[in-house]
């Protein structure tokens, strides 16, 4: 066993918080009827409008066939639409409908609420720094 304890691993205190953070983020959007995937991609679109199903993928941290799972469901349900793009047709872009901005409106102000939560632990110095760090995790670890 290494020398390294459980306690010590940066990796696992992140692992943590995010699935904390995810647990309340769905319970701050299933009342609208989403889960954080698809809460994910009506923000996403709502930034982004007409991003493909791989492009999703890539902003939303998923693998494509998650995303092509997370997208069929979520035009059944008419949320959002798929459409050809004008000049290559075999690519289809994503963009929300009514309905789906709607949902967004609603769960955006919840999910917003958790992320005040979280925002209030910090002074903004201690914000700043807390954001500068997490970059760091992630620029080591792209590598």
């Amino acid at each position: 066993m290494s020398e390294l304890s459980i306690d010590e691993r940066i990796g696992h205190h992140i692992k943590r918080v995010e699935q904390h953070l995810i647990a309340a983020k769905h319970s701050a959007v299933q009342a609208f009827g989403l889960n954080v995937p698809q809460y994910t991609v009506l923000l996403v679109l709502s930034t982004e409008p007409g991003l493909t199903g791989a492009g999703l993928a890539r902003r939303c941290l998923v693998t494509p066939q998650t995303m092509s799972a997370v997208l069929g469901t979520m035009e059944r349900e008419g949320l959002i639409e798929r459409l050809p793009h004008p000049t290559h047709h075999h690519v289809l872009e994503t963009q929300l409908t009514p309905l789906g901005w709607g949902r967004l409106r609603k769960a955006d102000e919840a999910a917003v609420a958790v992320e005040r939560r979280l925002g209030e632990l910090f002074t903004p110095e201690e914000r700043e720094s807390f954001l500068e760090y997490l970059g760091r995790c992630s620029t080591a670890l792209e590598n």
